[in-house]
Formats: C-alpha cells, sequence, structure tokens
C-alpha cells in the first residue's frame, strides 16, 4: 500500500479556494472551515467550563464523604477519559460509515441533552448525576474526535492542512483555557454560581448545535462498512489498520507521546505554582494561560513555517525544542527561595521567574510545532476509508498515554522526585524518544536536514510547487548542479520522493549517508556494471508501481560548468517499463536556479579539476536560490530532446 494516499477532492476544493490566498485565517471567512471550526470550539469550552467548575464545586464548596476533594480531580478526570479507551472504536467506524455533517449533528443534540442533564445536577447539587454527566460529555468528545480529524482532508487542500490543523489546535487550547478561566470565575459566584454554570453549559451546548448546522455535507468514505460493536475486537483491529502503514503508525505513537510529555505539566501545575513557585492559584492560572498561548503560536507557526505543505521536517525541530526547554525548566526552577504566598502581580515582580515562564511557553510552543504536522500526516497519508478508523486508534492510544502519565508521575512523586526532577526526566525522555521515533523512520530526519537546508543554508524560493502531485505516481526530471540538488527537491515536495542517482555521490561523506538513508537508488552506467544498472531500473519501476514520486537528473552528472547538459535516454526506459505495467505516469519538468556557483557546485578547480565543496562560504549565507516546476507532460510528449527544452525554459 502506498503512503501517499490522498482524496480526490483535494484538487476540486483547491481549485475553489486555493491556499495561497490569505492563508490560514482566510478559512475563518469560508462556509467550508468556520462553522466546523467555531462547532469544535464551542464544543472543547463546553467541556472545560463543565468539568473545571465541577472540580472547584466538589474541591471547595460541597463536603462529599465519598469523594474527597483529593480524589475528586482525579475521579472527574479518569470518568471523562474512560469513554475514549471504551468507544473510540466504534466511534471511527460511523465516522467512515455516515456522513460527517450527519454525525456532528447528532454529537451537538447529544450535548445539548447532556448539558440540560448538568444543568439539573448544579441546580440541584447532585454530585452522582454531574459524575453521569462527566463521563457522557467523554463520550461526546469521544464521538466526535474521529469525524474532527476526518473531517479536514476531505474540505482542505494538501496545502491548507497544516494551517487547518494548525487552526483547530489553536483554537482547542485557547478553547481549553477560557473554558477553565470561565468555569472557576462562575462557579464561584456566591449562592448563585451553581446555577449560571448550568446556564452557561447549556447555552455554549445550543451555540455549538447552531453552527453545526451550517457546516457542510461530507459524504461517507466507506458506506457500506459493517460495524463491529464489540469495542476490544475492533480496537485491536484500528491498531493493525495504522500499523500497516509505517509512518503513519510512528505518528501516532509520537502524537501520544506529545499528550503523555503534556499530562505531566499539565497535572503538576497547580502543585509546581504552590509547592516550588511559591504562588497561589493565580499563578496556577497564568502558568496554564502561558503554556496555552505557547501551544496556540506554535500551531499557528506551523503553516508559515512549513510554506503551507504537510511539512514533518518540523517534529525534529519540535522535539528538540521540548526537551532543552523542558531540561532549562529544571535549572530555571530548582533552589528558588522559599517565601509566602504570591500573587500574580508578586510573582512576575522576581527576575528568576520570568525564565520559567519563557521556558514553559517555548516548550509548548516546539510541542505546537511537534504535534500539527503529524496529524496532518495522518489525514494525508491514511487510505480515506479507514481515516477515521485510524485517528479512533490515535484517540485510544492517547488516552493510555495520559493514564499512563498519571500512574508514572505519582510512581515519581512517592519515591521522593520533585517536581523539577519529574520535568527533567521527561525532558530527557523526550529526547530518547524522538530519537528512536527518527531513527524508526528516517523520513522526519531527512526532512528535517532538507527544511534547515532550504531556509537556513540557502534562501529557497519553489514556483509552481501546486504541480507536483499530491497522490499518484509521477517522474519529477530536474537539471543537476550540485550535490545538494536531492536535499532541496525533497524541501520542496509535500511528499517523499525517491531518487534515482548517480553511484558515485553515494561515496561522498555525510551526503551519501544521507541519500542511503533516503533509501536512493544507485545506477552505474551500462558498460560499467550492467547488474547494478538493470537493478536501478527494477527499483524504479516499482516505485512507480507502488504510487509513489521517482526523481531523476537525466544530465547522468553534476554539470562542471553550470549549463544545462544533453539528457540521456533512460527516462524512456523508466516510461516503457511503467507503460509495460499498465500506467501511464506524469512527468514533471523541473529546474534548479541560481546553484551554480554555490558550495556544493563544482565551481572551483583544484589541482585541474572541477570539484565542489571547497571554499564554505564563498557565496556566504542564505545566498538566493530557486526552483521552477513547469507543468505535467503526458508520457507520449517525452522524448529527451523535448524534456530537455522544456527544463531549459524553466530555467529563464
Amino acid at each position: 500500500m502506498s503512503d501517499t494516499a490522498a482524496t480526490p477532492s483535494h484538487a476540486a476544493h483547491a481549485a475553489v479556494a486555493p491556499a495561497h490566498e490569505g492563508g490560514q485565517f482566510a478559512l475563518l471567512g469560508q462556509r467550508r472551515f468556520a462553522p466546523f471550526f467555531w462547532t469544535q470550539f464551542l464544543g472543547a469550552a463546553n467541556d472545560n467550563l463543565f468539568k473545571f467548575a465541577f472540580t472547584v464545586m466538589v474541591t471547595y464548596q460541597l463536603q462529599v464523604a465519598w469523594l474527597p476533594p483529593a480524589l475528586a480531580g482525579l475521579a472527574i478526570g479518569a470518568l471523562f477519559i474512560l469513554p475514549f479507551l471504551l468507544f473510540s472504536a466504534t466511534s471511527g467506524q460511523l465516522a467512515d460509515k455516515y456522513d460527517k455533517k450527519s454525525l456532528i449533528v447528532f454529537v451537538k443534540r447529544f450535548e445539548v441533552l447532556i448539558m440540560a442533564l448538568a444543568a439539573w445536577g448544579f441546580f440541584s447539587a447532585s454530585i452522582p448525576l454531574l459524575l453521569g454527566c462527566t463521563f457522557l460529555m467523554g463520550l461526546h468528545s469521544t464521538l466526535f474526535g474521529p469525524v474532527k480529524f476526518a473531517y479536514l482532508p476531505h474540505h482542505l487542500s494538501e496545502r491548507e492542512l497544516t494551517g487547518g490543523n494548525g487552526m483547530v489546535e489553536m483554537g482547542t487550547f485557547v478553547a481549553i483555557l477560557l473554558g477553565n478561566l470561565a468555569g472557576g470565575l462562575i462557579i464561584a459566584i456566591p449562592e448563585i454560581g451553581a446555577h449560571h454554570v448550568g446556564f452557561s453549559c447549556v447555552a455554549l451546548a445550543l451555540l455549538g448545535r447552531a453552527t453545526a448546522q451550517a457546516v457542510p455535507a461530507t459524504p461517507a468514505t466507506d458506506p457500506g462498512l459493517t460495524i463491529n460493536w464489540n469495542p476490544f475486537t475492533e480496537t485491536w483491529r484500528n491498531l493493525k489498520l495504522a500499523h500497516g502503514n509505517t509512518v503513519v503508525f510512528r505518528s501516532v505513537l509520537g502524537i501520544s507521546w506529545m499528550w503523555f510529555f503534556g499530562a505531566v505539566f499539565l497535572s503538576q501545575f497547580p502543585s509546581f505554582a504552590k509547592e516550588v513557585l511559591h504562588g497561589n492559584e493565580q499563578v496556577a492560572s497564568l502558568l496554564l494561560i502561558v503554556f496555552s498561548i505557547g501551544i496556540g503560536t506554535g500551531s499557528l507557526l506551523c503553516e508559515v513555517l512549513s510554506r503551507r505543505h504537510v511539512e514533518i521536517g518540523l517534529v525534529p525541530l519540535g522535539a528538540f525544542g521540548m526537551s532543552v526547554f523542558s531540561i532549562d525548566l529544571y535549572f530555571a526552577s530548582r533552589g528558588l527561595p522559599p517565601v509566602a504566598a504570591q500573587g500574580v502581580a508578586q510573582f512576575v515582580a522576581v527576575p528568576g521567574h520570568w525564565r520559567v515562564l519563557a521556558d514553559l511557553t517555548l516548550l509548548s510552543l516546539f510541542a505546537g510545532l511537534y504535534s500539527v504536522p503529524m496529524y496532518a500526516l495522518i489525514q494525508m497519508r491514511s487510505q480515506p476509508t479507514h481515516r477515521a478508523r485510524i485517528i479512533a486508534a490515535n484517540n485510544i492510544l492517547n488516552a493510555l498515554f495520559m493514564i499512563a502519565s498519571a500512574v508514572i508521575a505519582g510512581a515519581l512523586l512517592k519515591a521522593g522526585f520533585t517536581i523539577p526532577q519529574m520535568f527533567l526526566l521527561v525532558g530527557l525522555a523526550n529526547a530518547v524518544v524522538a530519537f528512536y521515533i527518527f531513527m524508526l523512520v528516517p523520513e522526519y530526519l531527512l526532512r528535517f536536514i532538507a527544511w534547515v537546508a532550504s531556509r537556513c543554508v540557502y534562501r529557497f524560493k519553489v514556483k509552481g510547487d501546486l504541480h507536483i502531485p499530491t497522490d499518484g505516481a509521477a517522474v519529477l526530471v530536474c537539471n543537476h548542479v550540485s550535490f545538494v540538488d536531492a536535499v532541496l527537491l525533497m524541501a520542496a515536495s509535500p511528499r517523499p520522493m525517491r531518487f534515482l542517482m548517480d553511484h558515485r555521490i553515494f561515496k561522498v561523506p555525510v551526503l551519501g549517508g544521507l541519500f542511503k538513508l533516503a533509501k536512493a537508488i544507485p545506477i552505474a552506467p551500462q558498460k560499467e556494471d550492467p547488474a547494478a544498472y538493470e537493478a536501478a531500473f527494477e527499483a524504479a519501476a516499482a516505485v512507480l508501481r507502488d504510487g509513489d514520486l521517482l526523481a531523476i537528473f537525466p544530465e547522468g552528472g553534476i554539470t562542471a560548468d553550470g549549463k544545462l547538459q544533453p539528457f540521456k535516454g533512460g527516462v524512456m526506459k523508466i516510461l516503457e517499463r511503467a507503460e509495460a505495467d499498465g500506467l501511464q505516469v506524469p512527468v514533471i519538468p523541473m529546474a534548479l536556479t541560481n546553484l551554480w556557483g554555490s558550495f556544493f557546485s563544482r565551481v572551483e578547480v583544484r589541482n585541474g579539476a572541477k570539484t565542489a565543496m571547497v571554499r564554505p562560504f564563498r557565496r556566504g549565507l542564505f545566498n538566493r536560490v530557486g526552483l521552477n516546476v513547469g507543468e505535467p507532460m503526458a508520457p507520449s510528449a517525452v522524448t529527451p530532446e523535448v524534456l530537455q527544452g522544456r527544463v531549459g525554459q524553466l530555467l529563464g
């Protein structure tokens, strides 16, 4: 199965609302996104207003012998997360089988009913009823989760997917923040606080139901699916579905780890504020605000840093920042002198506390950079008919990882670890987990290297990248100017590609290892090594049979004078093999510009020979290079001479 499955509707939606016009915030003015965004925003806000107000009421206002304050938060959290374990598998099937708008409307009607019951529970101070509503709100979120993430790929193009996910992630954390703050403020109103919480929950549910009505229809992806109501066997089946695609499954694990990581910090904010920072409840709220702002900012930055593609090269950057700033948080927060409980004004007046706030802001910002591309990758690479079920599997693992986080954090605290020490351990563990994931799936690391090269070594501008297909096989043909041509092509493409490359380049230190990691296909001249020559073309044919991208440099080697060399006939052999396999594969001409004369090009002369990588700063840093992508050519129209002419035109 190809890793590059995508919905057929991408092209149509891209044509209606191009991603490059207005960016991610422009989506809030479009019906295909805005009603959905506000529906999920209101749902997340209602969840958290209800939960936090209920927790405060049980902790501070009521005396319940069978639910002591120390256990109230744990019990409410456990009841809310239990439906994710029990019903995620079922909700994933429903989201694949039925129209997603119908499911969203149903879930919002369900929310209105739950909040009406919850309002009665607040009016009558009925703890059992409110606990039951907590479980039902968890069920509401469980049903909405797969629909939420499976909806986006139907209505957003590949170029919009990262921005759309960033908006949803930002909106979710802002909603969590506002819900918690509103819940705490409203429940604290003397005598009538609980009544106002009930009214507020019902009002938010009704608003969510109204916005859901405007969500556009989204046809079922697998209407013939037979529902398996056994949650245990279906959970196992969903995990196997996700495991069938290595990159998707590792991304699922990566997201679950992010929830483990974040849960450690979020669960410890009250104790961290009180015992380590010597602050009051307002300081604990400040930590939550700072954390939410960081997540939201990182989520929104993803579109800018990824040039509006699904750029998983941001994931290693995010993992690195998460570790660095959680480790620095340990050093920033240890040894703070004990003082009386401080309010926000007193807290921020201490210079040392600014480092703590900066660490929290930056580690959460990098968590946003880490998670958004992974969500977008799962949506883009999952098989459309199974997408919601794979997202359901992700929700199950998220819940398990969050439970494990609570258990491990509790065990560490009981073992005598301080909260700063726990943050240090989580930061170090994050580095180990990230390294393990990136070694299992080298694509993350390769994309990161390509991202750094295209933004830090060069100022890389791509024109015509919409011509690179977001699904299906294609042959990408480019001029060969330097040793980093393949790295720059990787940076320009929303999808991974396999390269057919001169076998000699694999002997270049560092770069050779990089291309081996990318599973580039070495090719030697037929006269030099006939077996390797044939094996290379067979491997190239297999890439196209799998529906993936194949990139070649038809000049046969890196130019020694900066000029376009005659194209060899290998591309014709590739197309002939594809035709023999029943494939009509488009050919995409491409031209790298202004790269001649850079460090990686053969511009220097040493011992009478043209060579590269001699003078590291011969053109300085951030020098401008570009890639021009032409319109796809039908294989029947391709000859080496015609193709060379097209690439020459793109060179301008």
